[in-house]
């Protein structure tokens, strides 16, 4: 008796993390394609060249800092459920607090993001995933910098492996846009700082911001308000000139317009949701396996279903890199397993957000979560 019900809590955390996988993948793969269909763009000879130009949306920047207000709302709506269900105050911080701790984080992750949205106006989703994938390697070189790692022979590996990967992913690709390149290249550059900002400001157990829906909740409106510089000076006026916007004279394809640039809220939203559930019910391993062979099925969807072209050199590049990535993810399994992580001081015994969702969680998962949280980052 003892052995069947062993073997069905096998069968049931196995299918649950098959789903949990699955939910994590329809978001995260779900935006990106969502990004490109938005933008409906394809590369030409050297320019690029706009598909069904009267369905098109090409203010990139409007759409990111649409979808942060989606996301505070969603955010907002989360706690606010967290503490009726729990009636335990929500943290909010001071002015003080909040203006020079979290504002540089947010700074960062708005460029990150809103670059990274700008770039599909140029680049394929294939390079897109590819370079963004080099993300590990700033993160690595940020760490390094603000001595959060230390400099061993393996990471020295793992950069060499990331950066060749990347090199041999765009050596005379017939799809290479410099300017998207470029674009999405300082995403991940910027990204680097992003997420090791985002670890030191997780690693503040004095600010309260362990769980990930109250980092969004205030990371959300300064990144608004750090990307309406950018958005005012590159699509403020032609966004406000656009039929498509405010000079609309179709009030059911305004409605269309708001309602596709919503939906890209709720995955945004949902994105990041769904990765806390499957670190909190599984482990920031699993969530960082799951990554990779996430982008092995963006790549291959990329060239089935919108026509990308990747050669025999750019297959054994992304493969290059993923070796990178999955040796930086053998090391950190490695670190966790030989130490013994100490609880920071001040954190709950459980994910709050999980109140929402069952009832009781066990005391050793409470730092799990965090894991992936401060020490990875893939938009």
């Amino acid at each position: 008796m003892g052995r069947w019900a062993l073997d069905v809590a096998f069968v049931w955390k196995a299918v649950l993390t098959v789903g949990l996988v699955l939910l994590y993948y329809c978001f995260s793969i779900g935006i990106t394609f969502y990004n490109k269909w938005l933008t409906k763009v394809t590369q030409g000879r050297g320019a690029t060249v706009a598909i069904a130009q009267g369905q098109s949306f090409h203010f990139p920047l409007f759409m990111t800092m649409l979808h942060l207000a989606v996301i505070f709302l969603f955010s907002a709506l989360s706690r606010a459920l967290v503490q009726c269900s729990s009636h335990r105050a929500r943290v909010v911080l001071s002015w003080t607090d909040y203006l020079r701790r979290v504002a540089p984080t947010a700074l960062a992750t708005a460029l990150d993001v809103g670059l990274s949205n700008w770039s599909f106006l140029y680049i394929t989703v294939s390079l897109y995933t590819m370079t963004k994938s080099s993300a590990v390697l700033f993160i690595l070189i940020f760490s390094l910098i603000f001595k959060l790692e230390e400099l061993r022979a393996a990471l020295v590996l793992v950069v060499l492996l990331i950066a060749g990967g990347l090199f041999m992913f765009t050596y005379k690709s017939t799809q290479f846009n410099l300017e998207g390149f470029a674009l999405v290249l300082g995403a991940s550059f910027i990204g680097g700082i992003r997420w090791t900002l985002t670890q030191m400001l997780l690693q503040k157990a004095e600010l309260g911001l362990q769980n990930p829906i109250d980092t969004m909740f205030h990371l959300q409106p300064l990144m608004f308000l750090g990307l309406f510089p950018l958005f005012a000076v590159f699509e403020g006026l032609h966004l406000s000139t656009s039929e498509k916007i405010f000079r609309f004279q179709d009030a059911g394809l305004l409605l269309r317009v708001l309602g596709s640039l919503f939906l890209g809220g709720i995955l945004a939203f949902g994105l990041g949701f769904s990765e806390f559930l499957l670190v909190s019910r599984t482990s920031s391993l699993t969530l960082s396996i799951a990554g990779i062979f996430k982008e092995v099925c963006t790549l291959l969807l990329a060239a089935h279903l919108l026509g990308d072209q990747i050669s025999l050199l750019n297959w054994l590049g992304f493969a290059l890199c993923l070796s990178g990535i999955s040796l930086h993810i053998a090391l950190k399994a490695l670190h966790s397993k030989g130490d013994s992580p100490k609880p920071l001081k001040g954190m709950g015994s459980s994910p709050d957000l999980e109140l929402l969702l069952r009832t009781s969680q066990q005391d050793d998962e409470d730092n799990e979560e965090e894991k992936y949280f401060v020490a990875q980052g893939q938009q």
